[in-house]
């Protein structure tokens, strides 16, 4: 299975606004096993970043001026995540941002979802984790990876430790387990709720608030704690697959 651990570095944290994509990095896995290839761009955004945004990348629009435009490395974009699936922490977000971007070089070369799936890492630590932190850093720090060379984002250095956190969230017999028994998980649930994150990427905008009645929390944690239990008496299998929350290849 050929995936690929995606994130984007932006001017702003909203499309609609004008905010566009400044840096593009990947690291390609085939079975769960790092190869060594990445594609890695930055980009010329021709808008300026919002207030606070390079605070975060450390980048500037002095440092891209150079740069080439999203739409001259678009195909050969497209050619490195073709028919993969795509690990994105938070995909939403990411996936908003690269389709306005395909939609700006013209309707031919279609959206992400005509090229390759999706997994989100945040919808997973969420469903194990739910209530707590679950950024990046969060994650690192709760599963032991190391992340301390991390001290502003950047698109590859984040894929790569996404990489490393994907990987250890679904080892055989790692913290969350999803790959012991993929029986267990409603997956039919979690398909449908991707494909709804999919359709609403073009509305990408800030999350809403959801309210959670204590019936409900205790029904979906008294779930979790079935599913954990099935979990911990199932075989591990000898060549585990994880869940995968949303694919669609391209053809």
């Amino acid at each position: 299975m050929r995936q690929i651990v995606l994130d984007t570095e932006t001017t702003g944290l909203e499309w609609r606004k004008g905010n566009r994509v400044v840096e593009i990095g990947c690291v390609e896995l085939v079975e769960r096993r790092p190869t060594g290839r990445t594609f890695h761009r930055y980009l010329k955004p021709d808008c300026a970043f919002e207030e606070g945004a390079q605070e975060v990348t450390g980048l500037t629009l002095e440092f891209l001026a150079d740069k080439p435009k999203f739409e001259e490395v678009a195909e050969e974009f497209l050619d490195f995540i073709r028919g993969a699936e795509l690990i994105i922490h938070n995909a939403k977000f990411d996936i908003g941002f690269l389709d306005n971007e395909l939609r700006g070089v013209g309707p031919h070369l279609g959206s992400m979802a005509d090229h390759a799936g999706v997994l989100d890492t945040l919808e997973m630590a969420r469903l194990r984790w739910p209530g707590q932190r679950n950024s990046l850093d969060a994650l690192c720090r709760r599963l032991d990876v190391e992340n301390g060379h991390r001290t502003l984002h950047g698109a590859l250095l984040d894929a790569e430790i996404l990489a490393d956190v994907y990987l250890a969230m679904t080892a055989g017999q790692g913290e969350i387990g999803f790959d012991a028994a993929a029986d267990a998980v409603d997956v039919a649930s979690a398909h449908a709720a991707a494909q709804a994150l999919l359709a609403q990427a073009g509305s990408l905008g800030p999350r809403p608030r959801v309210v959670v009645g204590d019936d409900e929390r205790g029904a979906h944690e008294a779930r979790l704690d079935a599913i954990q239990k099935k979990l911990d008496k199932a075989a591990v299998p000898e060549k585990p697959a994880p869940v995968v929350l949303w694919r669609a290849l391209a053809g």
